[in-house]
């Protein structure tokens, strides 16, 4: 039996959204079924029996008879009553052994294929059905087990035919400008000498089913070519929505400096949304792709390429029946893709390439033949190639729930800019010179971003969990990182670092002294009074209130806070009601950081800052108080108009 004792040496190793410990004092928990559900529904998981999280401490009590609880676990496997699919092999039940402790059996989940998914529970996929995030594991709505079942088909989700609706429902000169881009693409196609119901019925976009001999237009001519209202027709697509924005604007608070969406003055289909965002999208690299008079050409370097696979794939892998359409935002330093929608593939596949699946395949021939998805649905492997080529920042993907979206996020930043470089070597001198590449990323991140987590890490470098935290280990026991708090709060600073470079900049701004302690009445360049100093990140996670050095003001509004964040704590309220939570706390408590905010909402703070402050934020209703300087690790936030 392999012995595991190390992995549970290091804090960072606690439940998080792939790693869950339960008791088994009592025998198999019934709770246990729930999360195998939960991690084959959305990206797989480690389950531990015998351990159980007590605060930041774990109880490792172990199994006292686990082979035998081995051998139910594998009978309820093979009990199509209890889970509807057994996805484990063999060796992804283990004993592991604790020495002179009972031994405790984990338990690898994988992400269930598209073909598997729903994995459900007790016989019944719309009750017993569940997935997994930050909270842990939640049941899932017939809406969400509805859209697993459509994703099982082999018949591609746009290739359905649309009752009623014909040619007329199309936009007849995007179907023109489309045979043009496709004739300059490929001049010699056969297909170009086919008339437009014959070219359509070759691309996917008319259909006859074989069945029923009925014949009609398909989901995706609609979306590719059709007109917008009738896209947007209750018998089509009524969640259908289009929108890219640019968020270029020196003040954080600007909603965006332009933008292109369904307003009506251009026909709203899939083809005139590419031809309009590429172009915009190019004047991002440092070195924009060249197009041709008729802004079809596209220069083939390695960020362009890139960049239109990564377009045509969101667009070829959205999910038209979802909620929240496709949006795009380009910002100064990044570009993010979202699409409703789940990954058809773990992130571990779209990673290694070399398998593809693709939600809309007649949108995938679509942008082929006319030379924009020549290499389309080939998955993040090339998009990651070509920013590396680049040396730029790994791009990265991310999915969420309700509703479901995925956001693929495109770094237009240095993967190891100068600056930084040069205050790493100013920092450790020489001992920078025998780290390996994974570890110098890692200390620029620190220094760039303040503080780390192993979680952090793991949305940029393809490098497994267990892997990142024996990483921090060495860059912690080399002096080169220091580890704060406990936990699943843990992360990581540079040790000789007081200061991160945007606070650098911050204090240049304002003229402060480099040496101030910015926990004590200065932080980051802002004097600070006693109604506004901040609670320090890493006691607030620890203890959950407030913790040493806060001064006696908000020390005194603790109370009439912490009954404001009851309402939130234990529930699971709306999006409207959490932020009416957020805001009368802000109110009441004037500058609050994120792990105040969360600690009095019951909350994770990575979470609810990602999920719900920034948006509000974005939106106006909430102002930052380093507003040029997001990442600043002493952020706070307020609402609008308070001081």
């Amino acid at each position: 039996m392999p012995k595991q004792l190390s992995l549970f040496d290091d804090p960072s190793f606690y439940e998080s959204g792939d790693l869950e410990f339960k008791s088994a004092k009592g025998g198999v928990p019934g709770s246990l079924w729930e999360t195998y559900s939960s991690f084959a529904n959305t990206n797989g998981g480690t389950i531990y029996l015998g351990i159980a999280e007590k605060g930041t401490t774990l109880d490792m009590h172990g199994v006292s008879d686990a082979s035998q609880q081995v051998d139910n676990i594998w009978s309820s496997l093979h009990n199509s009553k209890k889970v509807n699919i057994n996805i484990l092999s063999s060796n992804e039940i283990t004993i592991v052994d604790m020495g002179s402790l009972n031994p405790v059996i984990r338990i690898n989940v994988p992400r269930a294929s598209r073909e598997q998914r729903p994995i459900y529970i007790n016989n019944d996929p719309f009750s017993g059905t569940y997935r997994r995030d930050h909270t842990g594991d939640y049941k899932c709505s017939p809406e969400e087990v509805r859209r697993m079942f459509a994703d099982q088909s082999i018949l591609s989700a746009d290739s359905r035919l649309l009752e009623g609706f014909t040619l007329s429902d199309l936009h007849a000169q995007s179907l023109a400008q489309y045979r043009n881009r496709f004739a300059s693409s490929q001049p010699n196609h056969p297909w170009l000498l086919e008339n437009d119901l014959s070219l359509l019925t070759r691309l996917g976009g008319w259909r006859r089913d074989r069945v029923s001999n009925q014949e009609g237009l398909t989901v995706a001519g609609l979306l590719m070519f059709g007109q917008e209202q009738a896209i947007r027709s209750p018998e089509a697509l009524p969640q259908f929505h289009l929108d890219y924005r640019e968020r270029l604007g020196a003040q954080p608070s600007e909603r965006w400096s332009d933008r292109i969406t369904l307003d009506g003055t251009w026909e709203g289909n899939l083809f005139q949304f590419y031809n309009r965002i590429m172009p915009r999208l190019a004047m991002t690299l440092k070195t924009p792709f060249q197009l041709d008079a008729n802004s079809y050409r596209i220069d083939e370097s390695s960020v362009a390429e890139g960049l239109r696979e990564a377009v045509v794939n969101s667009i070829i892998h959205s999910d038209y029946f979802g909620q929240g359409g496709i949006v795009y935002d380009r910002y100064g330093d990044r570009i993010e893709l979202s699409n409703p929608g789940t990954l058809l593939l773990s992130l571990e596949q779209l990673l290694r390439g070399g398998v593809s699946e693709c939600r809309n395949k007649a949108l995938q021939v679509m942008f082929q033949m006319m030379g924009a998805g020549d290499k389309a649905g080939s998955g993040m492997d090339r998009i990651r190639t070509s920013w590396d080529g680049a040396k730029l920042r790994t791009p990265r993907i991310r999915e969420t729930q309700r509703p479901d979206r995925v956001t693929l996020t495109l770094p237009m930043v240095s993967l190891l800019p100068e600056e930084a470089l040069t205050g790493l070597r100013s920092m450790f001198g020489t001992k920078c010179d025998s780290l390996l590449p994974d570890e110098i990323q890692i200390l620029v991140m620190a220094l760039e971003e303040g503080a780390i987590t192993n979680a952090r890490l793991q949305e940029v470098l393809t490098v497994h969990r267990t892997e990142l935290t024996k990483t921090l280990q060495h860059l912690v026991k080399s002096g080169l990182l220091r580890r704060i708090g406990t936990g699943r709060w843990t992360r990581y600073e540079l040790r000789d670092a007081s200061r991160t470079i945007v606070q650098a900049r911050q204090d240049a701004a304002n003229d402060v002294d480099p040496t101030s302690d910015p926990t004590s009445g200065i932080t980051s360049g802002i004097t600070s009074d006693a109604s506004t100093k901040l609670l320090e990140p890493d006691k607030q996670a620890e203890v959950g209130q407030i913790g040493a050095g806060v001064d006696e003001t908000l020390r005194g509004l603790w109370p009439q806070l912490a009954l404001i964040g009851n309402r939130a704590r234990g529930t699971l309220l709306s999006v409207n009601d959490q932020e009416d939570v957020v805001i009368e706390l802000c109110r009441v408590g004037g500058w609050l950081n994120s792990h105040q905010i969360a600690s009095l909402m019951g909350r994770n703070a990575t979470s609810l800052r990602r999920r719900l402050l920034s948006g509000m934020v974005e939106r106006g209703i909430l102002k930052l108080r380093f507003p040029t300087a997001r990442n600043n690790p002493f952020q706070a936030y307020t609402v609008k108009g308070k001081d």
